[in-house]
């Protein structure tokens, strides 16, 4: 299969993450960021969070601080939505989303997917879709206990060492979440190391998404 590339060394690419808690988009594209960056792709990143609060947004500041270390500029935005209650919030997110549009207007954008088991993850994904009508955009992939994994169409393979990375920043980073009983680095590099398989990455690390509509010139 050949591998197509969104950007070389060199580049410059904008980049949206949106999540809907504070360690989604790092689960769901953390290596793949770091790989970026790595291969010398110039990042200018808005790194955008909806439902942060007290420890819940100290912990995505200082996660997104240290993931976009090397990002040639960043954004990072936490916002104060409730958890678990986005759809009962829809008017109020949906306005965010609209302000959102007028002040990004980015190459790639990483959101939640839109069949996930999380009514926040899908509302996310839904109000991206609906304000971003022209853009390229990723859903990741969260692993959670309700047994929602999906098959993906989009691979990006990265390396063993950012994909070790992430995994360190995500259990430093984020100790509220370390009493989950999936919150591990088993649970992140074993996912990894299963969508690498399916996709015969080099370093037999991946991270994987759902891209509903791409355009190839």
């Amino acid at each position: 299969m050949k591998a197509l590339r969104i950007a070389g060394r060199g580049d410059r690419l904008s980049v949206l993450c949106l999540g809907a808690h504070s360690d989604d988009i790092e689960i769901g594209a953390g290596a793949t960021l770091l790989s970026w960056l790595d291969e010398g792709i110039h990042l200018d990143v808005h790194w955008c969070v909806l439902s942060g609060a007290g420890e819940r947004e100290q912990e995505a500041i200082a996660s997104a601080t240290d993931f976009l270390a090397a990002a040639a500029s960043r954004k990072i935005e936490v916002m104060a939505f409730r958890d678990g209650f986005f759809p009962e919030q829809g008017e109020q997110i949906k306005v965010w989303f609209e302000a959102l549009k007028d002040r990004v207007d980015p190459d790639v954008i990483f959101t939640h997917r839109g069949d996930d088991a999380h009514q926040d993850h899908r509302q996310v994904a839904r109000l991206a879709w609906n304000t971003f009508r022209d853009h390229l955009i990723l859903e990741y992939e969260i692993p959670k206990w309700d047994g929602d994994m999906a098959r993906p169409n989009l691979y990006m393979p990265v390396s063993a060492s950012a994909i070790q990375r992430k995994i360190d920043l995500l259990i430093s980073h984020f100790g509220s979440q370390r009493s989950k009983q999936w919150f591990d680095d088993e649970t992140f590099l074993g996912l990894a190391r299963l969508r690498g398989m399916e996709c015969r990455a080099q370093e037999r690390y991946a991270e994987a998404f759902i891209a509903r509509k791409l355009s190839l010139a």
